[in-house]
């Protein structure tokens, strides 16, 4: 009797062990993962930081709002310290987890990605950065620079100063500098404001300077012996507020100053100051956003209960409300790919990649999510991986950053021609054909 009772009870913790590992299979299994590639340390963490809180806080909002439709969201950081080859690592060590989409968060490491992403399968998700090219669907398939690229940003920056100069054609004779971070990042503008520069006839003055930034002394002497009529900044990191300090050593005035939507955050005006005051930029659609519905929604559902990843105060600034829309971007890919392949699901990586193709974001959803006021609709396609191309300027007033123009749109006339020949030619250089209307439908 004994000796069955043993073997009885040995066959129960068997069961129970297997019972327990098959649940705890089973609750991985309902796990949508996530690469959350980020960098918390060197020259661009107090840039990158808060994009990255903003990012993880809303992964962990959407869990404790029940995940999507039922599945949760599992995440794991990895530390690129905006270092290309690094980033390659997290994203080759993080691949084996079969993320529903990666985010480099770094141009430099899109490019590199966008070539290992067809054959894992893995959707390319780049919000306001990346390749200006794969907005065409039909030759990038898996990459997806969703609300805007960089020509877009280009764009509204000269439509805001042909504004304020009273029409395009008193842009004629005028000179306007590019400081710029002498990266793949940086040099993302140029085709655009080159092709301006040949409509308009304004000289176009390029200043490249050199990583991370901290050094621009001989770029500034040159901008106050050319004395440019407008300077725009395509900085990141250390490099903006480097250079909004320089512009204030050399007299040069803020208000003449344009960045890009990666150098107009809290982060690169806070330490000058009143200095700053008259600087702008364009935004993402979006700027600081402490009383929106989805700021109000974390403060509750995830400081509030001691879960949050950064500084309470921090929530709702610029880049952490980036990070926000750029995790609630992907998701949204994630939900779309359910509505299709089955709700309570986890979505492989190509059911994603449709998802995000087949966005439609309409005012309505988006107010649902928490973004009424923040941005505006967003429907993508194969032909079109970008779904908008809209976006603002906000001014510094020395404490806080106000919008100071209405809606500006990114003009198709100019973009979409500059989109298509330039994807044609990596096509080309790749020996890839693009897609047909035929093969967007399988």
């Amino acid at each position: 009797m004994k000796l069955r009772n043993v073997v009885l009870a040995a066959a129960m913790v068997a069961a129970a062990a297997t019972s327990a590992l098959t649940t705890s299979a089973h609750a991985q299994a309902k796990e949508q993962f996530i690469a959350v590639l980020s960098y918390r340390t060197g020259p661009y963490a107090p840039n990158g930081t808060p994009w990255a809180n903003g990012y993880v806080d809303y992964i962990k909002l959407v869990n404790a709002k029940g995940g999507v439709n039922g599945v949760k969201l599992a995440f794991e950081e990895c530390e690129t310290g905006y270092d290309t080859a690094r980033s390659v690592e997290c994203y080759e060590r993080l691949k084996s987890r079969n993320p529903a989409f990666v985010q480099p968060l770094s141009t430099g490491a899109t490019f590199a990605i966008t070539e290992k992403a067809p054959n894992d399968k893995i959707p390319v998700v780049s919000v306001g950065y990346g390749r200006s090219e794969s907005a065409d669907g039909t030759v990038f398939k898996w990459n997806f620079p969703i609300a805007g690229n960089y020509w877009v940003a280009a764009d509204a920056i000269l439509q805001a100063i042909a504004k304020k100069e009273g029409g395009w054609d008193k842009l004629k004779g005028k000179k306007i500098a590019l400081v710029y971070h002498d990266s793949p990042y940086g040099k993302e503008p140029i085709p655009l404001l080159q092709e301006r520069s040949r409509m308009h006839h304004f000289d176009l003055q390029l200043l490249p300077v050199a990583a991370p930034g901290v050094e621009q002394k001989a770029t500034w002497l040159q901008i106050r012996q050319a004395r440019p009529d407008y300077t725009l900044l395509w900085g990141w990191g250390v490099m903006n507020s480097t250079s909004i300090k320089e512009a204030v050593a050399t007299g040069y005035p803020r208000e003449k100053m344009y960045g890009v939507w990666w150098a107009g955050a809290e982060p690169d005006v806070k330490d000058v100051g009143d200095g700053a005051k008259g600087y702008n930029a364009v935004t993402m659609q979006h700027g600081a956003e402490p009383q929106s519905k989805v700021v109000k929604d974390i403060q509750a559902l995830v400081h509030a209960k001691g879960q949050g990843t950064g500084p309470k105060e921090e929530v709702g600034q610029v880049l952490y409300m980036r990070g926000a829309m750029s995790a609630m971007l992907g998701i949204e890919g994630i939900r779309a790919a359910q509505e299709r392949f089955g709700k309570g699901k986890v979505m492989s990586g190509e059911q994603v990649r449709w998802g995000l193709e087949n966005l439609n974001l309409t005012q309505q959803k988006l107010d649902g999510l928490g973004f009424a006021g923040v941005m505006r609709p967003i429907s993508t396609s194969c032909v079109d991986h970008m779904g908008a191309a809209w976006a603002r300027i906000h001014t510094w007033d020395g404490k806080q950053w106000k919008f100071t123009s209405d809606w500006l749109q990114g003009d198709e006339q100019v973009i979409k021609p500059l989109v298509r020949s330039t994807a044609a030619k990596y096509a080309a250089e790749k020996k890839l054909t693009a897609r047909t209307p035929a093969d967007c439908q399988s």
